[in-house]
């Protein structure tokens, strides 16, 4: 059986999932009804198809998250948090026979690559940009008329320290 497991204010709701279409929202007319105003009206919908479950989004105005990932349109998973607004939630279903088995491992053989050079048409992946070779010439200027005011400056520091001491006998 799978089921909606719902975690608000007053605790987790299970929701046994029946139906081959479920309205979830606020107004009174959806099938499983939450009381959250970050919930929309009519919010999403669970459709039933074959042994899955799919969940839509309705345009709803706060979104619906599954696994922190904003969606549309999905096929759930057992285990699979939504996100309905602010409310959490979580897509169970019973172990027996709605689990898919894994898959056989498959044993892969690995070689080592015949060619390591650099294909022609690679970039720098990296997503700031270069460096520019160029010298900025408003900041040359800046930093010159700052070596020149400095150097000024320290003339006029030996001149009046040269002014002010008493002449050698």
């Amino acid at each position: 059986m799978r089921r909606l497991i719902i975690t608000g204010e007053s605790g987790p709701l299970a929701h046994e999932l029946t139906d081959e279409l479920v309205t979830i929202g606020r107004g009174p007319d959806n099938a499983i009804q939450l009381g959250d105003p970050s919930v929309s009206g009519k919010h999403a919908q669970l459709m039933a198809a074959g042994g899955t479950y799919h969940l839509v989004d309705l345009d709803s105005t706060n979104g619906t998250r599954v696994n922190g990932n904003p969606i549309t349109r999905v096929t759930l998973r057992p285990g699979d948090r939504i996100r309905f607004g602010k409310l959490e939630a979580r897509f169970e279903c019973d172990a027996a026979g709605e689990a898919q088995p894994l898959p056989m491992p498959v044993e892969v053989t690995a070689m080592p690559a015949a060619v390591s050079a650099r294909p022609a048409d690679f970039a720098n992946a990296s997503p700031f940009p270069k460096r520019s070779k160029e010298k900025d010439p408003t900041r040359n200027i800046i930093f010159a008329a700052a070596a020149v005011a400095i150097a000024a400056l320290l003339a006029s520091m030996l001149a009046l320290a040269q002014m002010q001491a008493p002449p050698l006998p």
